[in-house]
């Protein structure tokens, strides 16, 4: 899988939403349990019972979202006797499944699920948020999110896993973004003995990528990345394609005054 760093396609505005997004996640990560556990690499037990109790009260589980109720059982936050246990019990918290989709776009299992995932929105949702608008872009975004959990969510109904990380909402700006630009220049690295810069099409980089995401979530292959959630990727990328889409039907691409080198780039 290559790896993207920058794409050529100019901009008419600041793209103040995504700024924002990729700020509010961070802020978030910094205020979880496991933050500091997620830059050591370390945890003591007591840390990560904090954290998964955390993860009860506020991450998406897939199946109170299929049966909109909150688990009666949950973690307590405090460590039993046994080693790498903790104490579950009636959760002391009234909880909404469908807010917590919400929350969990906000959430992170430490700094390298952060960054990845910062890294492709800040690459392909600036764009996405300069074509819609702010609020349109935001309400986007969500509605990927929101899609790609609940995708999941029916998907393994009977998964107790939370389900954390602003991955499927950032696949809706991908699929957008691969139906309104296909022909834009993505800078990337290609990991071929050392990691190689080469321009490469959109189309290529993010058609590649949504083959690798169907391709691990249909279990035809071995991801060897831990408890991804690949179809979570598969329903936001087709909520944001088809959206993109109908954006693409209706209104023409934007003119831009940029550079001449920029002006042989078409969406």
């Amino acid at each position: 899988m290559v790896i993207p760093v920058h794409d050529i396609n100019p901009l008419r505005r600041t793209p103040w939403v995504t700024y924002g997004l990729i700020a509010a996640n961070v802020i978030v990560l910094l205020l979880t349990p496991g933050s500091q556990a997620s830059v050591t690499g370390a945890a003591a037990q007591a840390q990560l019972c904090s954290q998964e109790a955390f993860y009860d009260h506020y991450a998406a589980i897939p199946h109170e979202l299929v049966t909109d109720h909150p688990l009666p059982v949950v973690a307590t936050g405090q460590p039993a006797p046994a080693p790498d246990t903790c104490y579950a019990g009636r959760p002391a918290y009234h909880k909404i499944p469908v807010l917590s989709v919400l929350f969990s776009m906000f959430l992170h299992a430490g700094w390298l699920h952060l960054l990845g995932n910062m890294l492709f929105l800040v690459i392909f949702g600036n764009n996405i948020e300069d074509r819609f608008g702010r609020v349109p872009y935001l309400l986007f975004y969500l509605f990927c999110g929101y899609v790609a959990a609940y995708g999941f969510a029916f998907a393994n109904s009977s998964s107790l896993e939370p389900l954390i990380g602003a991955s499927g909402a950032i696949s809706g700006a991908l699929g957008a973004y691969l139906v309104l630009y296909p022909r834009a220049k993505v800078w990337s690295l290609v990991p071929f003995l050392f990691f190689i810069p080469v321009i490469i099409p959109a189309w290529l980089v993010l058609g590649l990528w949504f083959v690798l995401q169907w391709v691990y979530s249909a279990g035809y292959a071995a991801s060897g990345a831990g408890s991804v959630a690949y179809v979570a990727h598969v329903f936001g990328f087709l909520a944001g394609a088809i959206i993109g889409l109908f954006v693409r039907a209706a209104s023409p691409p934007p003119q831009y005054t940029v550079h001449p080198r920029y002006r042989a780039v078409r969406p």
